[in-house]
């Protein structure tokens, strides 16, 4: 019997599905509208790619999802969870209450409970007060039937971690074992503040993944699969459903990284830049070692500032649903509003009354989509200069991701790829391979299993080699509670910088481990 695997990704504008068989060859694909709802569009992809295909269902044994929900629960601000927030910190954090850098009305959703505590640690591990556990009882005792998870932040617990950890024991001591519990040291890096914001985002999402994952589990059943489930993160790996449900806010921008990660594995290619047009936006990341590359910077989501690890992205407001506006005058705006899952209702050239960049390529003879006829009205000109612009937008994007001035490959994928000329400024070729359009639901179903380790490490106790040895043994034991087989474990990057300020010889050392799934 043959053992296939399923991959859905989740789009602003369409939700992608293909089949793989067991040697990754792409058996069946299919687009479908993104819905309101996402749910509703998951379920219709679903439902295309198996009548699409011959295949008994019950053959189906893995089912890989990149979702959206989260990042659009954190962006709309819907669905989140009640959350307790609490910092072991007092009395040396109490200067900046937590959640700075968020914006006023995400603060308010989130921060009715909100306390500090004393506790924490400085930079070298020495306590700055033994943690106030008598204070911790009194707060999950006030919290009891009013949040439905919690964000624990300690400072410096990338060091030690121990007070956060007695403090998730506290509560759940209290409050009951079900409680999810984020811990900070387990979500962000280094500094305060952005690790404090990402394991409150964490915790407002848990709620969300659930109910999606659920629903997701339950569409399986009633299309007669029995798989194992997997949920694609923002690395380009995938992580198992218990994992996911632990650290949802991991598949936020995890849509661009299976679109980088397919247009890895369609093309051969590990060291390229990569073009991925939606219906919505443009995103251009950049592949190193089949990998996206991982952004250095603070990042935000949803308005929120926060440092966990996240692709290294340039956004475009350019897609095939992009709205184009022309005045009388010849002069035009280029979006960055798009009709997204709309567009073969609102589209020129399916009959509807928008111009879009969609409607632009066609004028032009570049794609054949919808009716022509209804887009030659339009004056030459200016579209010409239009698509001019649109070129631009994405030649400065590509550009901005380049270390250096020498021309790079670059891979085109995703459904709006029609937009994009056979050359483009500042590249040495444009490739765009077959089942380009559905890239990202092929990274989906192609990806392995990661795990990750960033911690501070004295070296004085073990010496450079050892520890790096012993953070190795660590993110391949988290890739295999990811669901990723032990024995295919491999090291995928590994990086360790010294940290002159701190005694004992200090040393961040980060390290990625990845795998195969686990039969």
């Amino acid at each position: 019997m043959s053992i296939y695997r399923i991959g859905i990704d989740v789009g602003g504008t369409n939700t992608d599905a293909v089949i793989l068989d067991e040697e990754l060859n792409v058996i069946a694909e299919t687009k479908s509208p993104t819905t309101d709802d996402v749910s509703t569009g998951i379920y219709k992809a679903l439902e295309a790619v198996i009548a699409s295909s011959t295949i008994p269902p019950s053959e189906i044994k893995y089912a890989m999802l990149g979702t959206t929900h989260c990042t659009n629960a954190i962006v709309e601000r819907k669905r989140l969870n009640s959350i307790g927030i609490i910092r072991l910190g007092a009395p040396a954090t109490l200067a900046v209450k937590p959640l700075i850098g968020v914006p006023d009305d995400l603060r308010d959703i989130l921060g009715k409970f909100v306390y500090i505590v004393r506790g924490g640690h400085e930079f070298d591990g020495r306590e700055i007060m033994p943690l106030d556990e008598e204070e911790l009882y009194n707060i999950a005792n006030q919290l009891k039937d009013k949040v439905d998870s919690v964000a624990i932040t300690s400072v410096f617990s990338p060091v030690s971690r121990d007070h956060e950890e007695r403090a998730a024991a506290i509560m759940r001591e209290v409050l009951g074992e079900d409680l999810p519990v984020s811990l900070s040291c387990e979500i962000g890096s280094v500094g305060l503040l952005e690790r404090e914001n990402a394991t409150i985002l964490n915790a407002s999402v848990v709620n969300v993944a659930k109910t999606t994952i659920h629903g997701f589990v339950n569409a399986l059943k009633e299309e007669g699969i029995n798989a194992r489930v997997f949920l694609g993160q923002n690395d380009g790996t995938l992580m198992s459903v218990e994992y996911a449900l632990k650290y949802p806010i991991l598949t936020v921008a995890c849509g661009p990284t299976n679109s980088l990660r397919g247009a890895s594995y369609l093309t051969g290619h590990s060291d390229a830049i990569v073009v991925d047009v939606g219906g919505t936006t443009t995103d251009v990341g950049v592949l190193v070692s089949s990998f996206p590359r991982e952004s250095s910077l603070a990042v935000e989501i949803g308005g929120a500032r926060t440092n966990f690890r996240m692709p290294d992205l340039v956004s475009v407001g350019l897609g095939g649903g992009t709205i184009i506006r022309i005045r009388d005058n010849g002069e035009f705006t280029i979006g960055p509003d798009s009709v997204g899952y709309q567009l073969t209702e609102k589209a020129l050239v399916f009959g509807g009354d928008t111009l879009t960049a969609t409607d632009v390529v066609v004028a032009l003879g570049k794609a054949d989509i919808g009716d022509p006829s209804k887009v030659q009205h339009l004056e030459h000109d200016v579209i010409v200069n239009v698509y001019k612009e649109m070129i631009s937008m994405v030649e400065i994007a590509i550009d901005k991701m380049k270390t250096s001035a020498d021309s790079v490959p670059v891979i085109v994928v995703g459904g709006g790829s029609i937009l994009l000329p056979e050359s483009l400024e500042g590249t040495s070729e444009v490739i765009q391979p077959n089942n380009h359009g559905v890239a990202n639901a092929i990274g989906s179903a192609i990806s392995q299993v990661s795990g990750q380790v960033e911690r501070v490490f004295s070296l004085e106790e073990l010496g450079r080699e050892k520890t790096i040895e012993l953070a190795k043994q660590m993110a391949i034991s988290e890739a295999v509670t990811a669901g990723a087989d032990k024995d295919t474990c491999e090291i995928v990057d590994i990086e360790d910088v010294p940290l002159a300020y701190l005694p004992g010889n200090a040393t961040r050392v980060r390290v990625k481990a990845a795998g195969s799934l686990a039969q």
